[in-house]
């Protein structure tokens, strides 16, 4: 009898098993070269399938050469278009026209190949695909009660995260490096254990790479050329905790539960924002809420009740439009990072659903700050209501985000009065910070002393209004101005002394528009009067602002960047951030925060105070940076 097995039995490695139990002793095997194009071409994309089917060609030659079999190889190699349609089922016919010109046995492990040969009139032997229970895999001896992950590579000594949440350490839990055939063996057990496994499948199966889900553990595979050796990380949760077991669970028990709400969980990695992820999911579900999960990948530890979905089509603007038809209560959506997955999150959030975000932040309000460029202003609080930052395994701030319409902290004319977003500490109902548009900026400015120090309203409203009054300032004058602010409401300007005259216009009418434009006092002095005049400190305008703390020791930071001068704007190149929130520096001083373009670039308009402040910069030659926020 001739046997021509296909593509699937041959990766599954069951014609060999055919020939040892007996089955297929003493027949010939014909193997389509179409099979054996298919399996290099697998194996070439770094694919563990084509790996393991030449392992099985391999296993057949051995078996040949005992004298159990006959084997052969027949029929033609495929045209490059033949291949290119091998997910019509072009391949899979060149097969079966083999089989039936010799009159042989097809035998395949495919069900849809299958039935189609059956139709066809050919003799088939279907194999149904292995299936085995599998136990423990060696990777989980290396775990105990306080592990986090564990971390295995190629030629060097494993190590492992271990201790209570905030408390993490990284150590080595070997005495020798793990050589390379060892970690091949690991790698295979644990994609093959997944397969095999109804407790298990793969998230992720790119060419190096792949990231599977096994029990509990979320274990990620990397090989040549992705990395640069063989590389294997398992993660596994150390703690489930219900949402009583937290301080102020109360109040966030109640909150979430009077109305669907936007909620970010916000924290540093390992902090324990997915514990608390999970807790909310457990209990919003024991509460009569139906809830769901976006994840990629899929690792939260939820119980059945929960359906955890991933990106469907690689896309999780897809996953969101089914969910809408599912109409889900809440929507755990873990990992929100990119500007993509803020975008679904807001759709959702406007759509009507409850949603609950996890994101990495180092500040509380930086979980917030992440929305600024990507959701309109004032759609923010309607998207997110809630911000909780968790901090070593225990919630630290929980802010309740609201819009009101008032005049914004450090400003004082009733006409200045504009919506506001109000960032209040929801334990104490103390507003920490208020965020606002000034001259067509974004100013997040803290109401509070903070861990920044006393500069720390620096960086907001006050840096902005000086950059304002400079601004208009210098559209008077021709020579140097330095401003700098007394209180909210009081700044005084030092110019030349050939320009103190049109600065305060005749009868003091000049300055009195300038003042009431900007609604603060302003003083107007020469810089014989500046008792800091000529030293690092005394520089405060907006141009001089830069060079001044750069002077003073303030270090760049961050990416350097070639800013380009055109007749319209000034052009930051920000090659890498594609959709990012960045901070803009010069000299190593904060001059404002901006949303990359998806051409790779910031465009800050000619005639502005950020775009004099720059062009300033550029002037001084002092390095501009971009950092990441």
């Amino acid at each position: 009898m001739n046997v021509v097995p296909d593509t699937s039995v041959v990766i599954d490695g069951r014609v060999s098993a055919s020939v040892e139990d007996g089955q297929f002793e003493g027949e010939t095997i014909s193997v389509p070269e179409a099979v054996v194009a298919e399996l290099e071409a697998q194996a070439n994309d770094g694919l563990d399938s084509g790996w393991d089917g030449l392992g099985e060609l391999d296993r057949l030659a051995q078996l040949a050469e005992g004298g159990s079999i006959e084997l052969e190889y027949i029929g033609e190699r495929p045209t490059a278009g033949e291949r290119g349609r091998a997910t019509e089922g072009e391949i899979d016919a060149l097969i079966r026209d083999l089989a039936e010109e010799r009159g042989a046995t097809f035998v395949t492990s495919d069900v849809v190949q299958a039935e189609v040969a059956k139709a066809k009139g050919l003799e088939v032997e279907y194999i149904a695909p292995k299936s085995r229970t599998v136990g423990t895999l060696t990777i989980e001896e290396f775990f105990d009660d306080e592990t986090m992950s564990v971390h295995l590579k190629t030629d060097t000594i494993p190590k492992a995260k271990r201790g209570a949440l905030g408390e993490m350490r990284y150590e080595e839990i070997a005495d020798e490096p793990t050589d390379e055939a060892t970690m091949d063996e690991y790698a295979r057990e644990i994609v093959d254990g997944a397969k095999e496994s109804k407790d298990g499948f793969i998230e992720l199966a790119e060419p190096g790479m792949k990231i599977v889900q096994f029990r509990d553990y979320r274990i990620a595979v990397a090989r040549p050329p992705f990395a640069d050796g063989i590389e294997v990380t398992a993660v596994r949760p150390i703690a489930q905790t219900d949402l009583e077991e937290y301080d102020h669970a109360d109040e966030l028990k109640e909150r979430l539960l009077e109305r669907q709400r936007g909620v970010l969980i916000s924290g540093s990695p390992g902090a324990g924002k997915s514990t608390l992820a999970q807790a909310v999911a457990r209990y919003l579900e024991q509460h009569d809420n139906a809830v769901k999960t976006m994840e990629k990948p899929r690792d939260l530890q939820v119980g059945p009740e929960i359906t955890q979905y991933t990106a469907l089509g690689g896309r999780m603007d897809k996953t969101a439009d089914a969910l809408l038809m599912v109409r889900p209560d809440y929507t755990i959506y873990d990992e929100v990072r990119k500007t993509d997955d803020f975008e679904v999150f807001a759709d959702m959030r406007l759509a009507g659903v409850g949603m609950i975000g996890v994101v990495h932040a180092t500040r509380p309000i930086d979980a917030l700050q992440r929305l600024i460029g990507r959701v309109e202003l004032g759609m923010i609080p309607q998207v997110v209501d809630t911000v909780v930052y968790v901090d070593a395994g225990a919630i630290d701030t929980v802010y309740d985000v609201r819009t009101t319409v008032k005049v914004p902290a450090g400003l004082t004319e009733e006409d200045l009065a504009r919506p506001v977003i109000q960032v209040t500490n929801f334990q104490t109902g103390v507003p920490e910070y208020e965020i606002y548009t000034f001259n067509r900026q974004v100013v997040t400015v803290p109401l509070t002393e903070d861990d920044d120090g006393p500069g720390a309203r620096e960086s907001g409203v006050d840096r902005i209004a000086k950059q304002e009054i400079e601004r208009e300032i210098r559209s008077i004058a021709r020579g140097y101005v330095d401003v700098q602010l007394k209180s909210q409401d009081r700044a005084v300007v030092y110019v030349d002394d050939d320009d103190i005259s049109s600065v305060i216009g005749k009868g003091g009418g000049r300055i009195s528009d300038v003042e009431n434009r900007l609604g603060i006092d302003i003083d107007v002095r020469t810089h014989d009067e500046n008792p800091h005049y000529g030293s690092s400190g005394g520089h405060s305008g907006a141009g001089a602002a830069s060079g001044g703390g750069s002077a003073a020791g303030g270090q760049p930071s961050g990416e350097l960047v070639q800013p380009e001068v055109t007749s319209r704007h000034v052009v930051i190149p920000v090659d890498g951030h594609h959709g990012e929130t960045v901070e803009v520096q010069a000299g190593g001083e904060y001059l404002f925060t901006a949303t990359v373009s998806r051409g790779g670039e910031i465009q800050v308009s000619r005639g502005s105070a950020i775009a004099d402040e720059l062009e300033d910069a550029i002037d001084h030659t002092e390095p501009i940076t971009v950092v990441g926020s």
